[in-house]
């Protein structure tokens, strides 16, 4: 009967609305469902075609009538409407046996976003079915999904790396000590693989060509044994389809920005940390996760930066939406990581 009643209202769920993925964590059943954060829509019928996997398959494919949208950009919503529809649809995937479930739903954002972006996430959660929306910082899910000491008067440092934002923070004492927030990720690598092609070989590929070559022999330290792989696009002199090859090398010149943007954070945040955490964090050293933690030689990279031993989360993909979980299995005990809520 109680299984009844906990499926009639909705189990509830932590939710880490990425800017590339969405992961949901349901109370009792763990993760159930990872998805690409992308809508497809008709333009002229104005109707959800697609959503998740099957609209990242449109994604630089669909004829003029059809549009595939990533309703979030640097971890905010860009697209309210269809950022609710795509909740619901979610949502309602995760509850498919129960049209009316209305869960109690936990939320993750980045540290840095405005109070009126906080209220568009809560609200649009709300739309989507929620019958109370709450709200934790990013890092701070990464930390307790990572498993992190954060209620010890000892320093953690936790370094984020998503789609659309990076998230560098010290926990300590259940509380953010010391945190930067930046709009850049994995997205920005992609743009500027894409960017460093056109300009150096006039070859234009697309946004699933450069996530591949950034997975494949992407690097933010030199390694080992370099690589290179057979790159297709379109050549911007003549207008035709181009083969070249492109070396991990070639790549790692392409990230350098973007990486030095991040391991310029990390840098930024213990250097504003309290001696006594700095000890901490020398002695325990640092934390990668999120999908960005996953290229090459990073974690080498930062390590050499800061003088700091760098491991990476177990399930560095899933550490926020993990954490995000553990707030609602223990919702008693971890309210109080809960930043904002409007109940």
């Amino acid at each position: 009967m109680f299984e009844f009643f906990l499926n009639v209202i909705g189990r509830d769920m932590g939710i880490d609305l990425g800017t590339v993925n969405t992961l949901i964590y349901v109370k009792g059943k763990g993760i159930v469902l990872e998805e690409p954060s992308i809508v497809a829509i008709d333009n002229n019928e104005k109707r959800v075609l697609a959503v998740g996997h099957e609209a990242k398959r449109m994604v630089g494919r669909t004829p003029g009538s059809i549009v595939a949208i990533k309703p979030l950009k640097d971890g905010v919503i860009a697209d309210f409407e269809t950022t609710e529809k795509m909740l619901r649809y979610f949502i309602h995937k995760v509850h498919k046996n129960v049209s009316f479930a209305r869960p109690r739903i936990v939320i993750c954002v980045p540290s840095g976003i405005t109070p009126v972006e906080r209220k568009a996430v809560v609200e649009a959660a709300e739309q989507a079915g929620a019958r109370a929306a709450y709200i934790i910082e990013e890092p701070l899910a990464a930390a307790i999904g990572a498993g992190l000491p954060i209620n010890e008067p000892i320093g953690s440092m936790v370094v984020d790396i998503g789609g659309g934002t990076s998230e560098v923070a010290i926990t300590s004492l259940g509380g953010i000590v010391v945190s930067k927030s930046l709009r850049i990720g994995g997205n920005e690598m992609d743009e500027a693989i894409i960017y460093y092609l056109k300009k150096e070989n006039n070859l234009l590929v697309g946004e699933r060509t450069a996530e591949k070559i950034k997975m494949e022999i992407g690097s933010a330290f030199p390694l080992e044994n370099e690589s290179k792989m057979e790159v297709n696009g379109r050549d911007l002199v003549t207008g035709l389809p181009k083969t070249i090859i492109v070396t991990s090398q070639q790549v790692r010149k392409a990230l350098e920005k973007t990486i030095s943007d991040i391991v310029d954070a990390v840098i930024d945040v213990l250097d504003d940390t309290p001696p006594e955490l700095s000890s901490d964090i020398l002695k325990n050293g640092i934390v990668l996760a999120g999908g960005g933690s996953l290229l090459k030689g990073l974690a080498e990279r930062v390590g050499r930066e800061t003088h700091c031993q760098v491991c990476m989360a177990d399930e560095p993909l899933a550490s926020v939406a993990i954490g995000a979980g553990r707030c609602v299995e223990d919702f008693a005990a971890l309210k109080r990581y809960l930043k904002y809520s409007k109940h």
